[in-house]
Parts: structure tokens; C-alpha cells; sequence
């Protein structure tokens, strides 16, 4: 059997990952949701958006090797299971990991012929726009996520591709000429 091959979406937080995930025609692949020991936010569900666990958990899971990424913001830690990625791989599954730039970093790092796309704002005041907009974290949050994403911006050169969330429709089209030209060179 034919082993699958890891997607990597990433870029700084509000940029637009998942927005662009959940508009593309190319659909050959099964999502890794990851976990985190941050509090849900109204509207999602464990399981969904992420699987929501206790920081000795978590902890636990990266002293016993079990995660094939992690990373903390915020005294939060995100990050991916090794096994269930792995397996899904060995299945012959495409896995698309939508994940922070400290993570994707050590994915690319471990894992070889990763489809790596970094995803960038149209500008930082865009993207303090849309971080503002959606309401999620207060000002000192915000203000960290914001330095962080500058810091991420110039991580972009350590992935194959590089796409701007200028237009919702362009980048779409754009990610999937990147996955259609990427499986199809299978």
C-alpha cells in the first residue's frame, strides 16, 4: 500500500488557515485535529476544533514521546499526536495538519516530503483587523499573538510554498493548484 503524504497548513494565528481549508476543492485528505490545554470558546467542541485537555495530560503525552509536535503560547499548550498521524500515513491517508509555526517546524524536521504551506496576511494591520474582529482574546492576548505573528512572518522561507490570504476565492484557487500539481506528481 501506497503510504499517504502530510499537508501542513501554517501561518500566524487569524491569518486564515482553517477558512481556507474549509473552502478547497481538494478534499483527498483526512484532518488531524490537535490538542490543547486552552479553554474552549463558545461555539466549539471537543473533537472538532481541537481535543481539549488538562496541562498534566498533555505533559504527560511529551515526556512519554507521544507527540509528534508541541508548542506552548500563552501558558497553553498545542500540539499533534504522533501515533495518530503516523497511522493514518501508513493507512495510505493524506493527514493535513493545521498547526502554528513552532510545531510545523519541528514536522518538517521529522518528516520527510511534507507538502509545507505557509499562509501570510496581507499586511500586519490586516491581520490585527481580523485577530480584533473575531473577538476571542483580550488586549495582552492579542498583543502576543500580534508579536508572535511578526516573529512567524519571517519563518515563511522554511516552507515549499508560500501563499497571501489577500482574497479569499485567489488564495483557494491558489492552494489547490498547489495540492492538485503536488498529488498528481504522485
Amino acid at each position: 500500500m501506497k503510504k499517504g503524504k502530510l499537508i501542513l497548513f501554517s501561518g500566524p494565528s487569524g491569518v486564515g488557515k482553517g477558512t481556507i481549508r474549509e473552502h478547497l476543492k481538494f478534499k483527498d485528505y483526512v484532518f488531524s485535529i490537535s490538542s490543547t490545554t486552552r479553554s474552549q470558546r463558545p461555539g466549539e467542541t471537543h473533537g472538532v476544533e481541537y481535543l481539549y485537555i488538562s496541562q498534566d495530560e498533555f505533559k504527560a503525552k511529551i515526556e512519554n514521546g507521544d507527540m509528534l509536535e508541541f508548542a506552548t503560547f500563552v501558558d497553553n499548550y498545542y500540539g499533534t499526536e504522533k501515533k495518530v498521524v503516523l497511522d493514518l500515513l501508513d493507512q495510505g491517508k493524506n493527514v493535513l495538519l493545521e498547526i502554528e509555526c513552532q510545531g510545523a517546524l519541528q514536522v518538517i524536521g521529522k518528516i520527510h516530503d511534507v507538502v509545507s504551506i505557509f499562509v501570510l496576511p496581507p499586511s500586519m494591520e490586516e491581520l490585527e483587523s481580523r485577530l480584533r474582529n473575531r473577538a476571542t482574546e483580550n488586549e495582552e492576548t492579542l498583543q502576543k499573538r500580534l508579536k508572535k505573528a511578526e516573529y512567524e512572518v519571517e519563518l515563511k522561507d522554511n516552507y515549499k510554498y508560500n501563499v497571501i490570504n489577500d482574497n479569499l476565492l485567489d488564495v483557494v484557487r491558489h492552494v489547490d493548484d498547489i495540492l492538485e500539481k503536488e498529488f498528481n506528481e504522485k
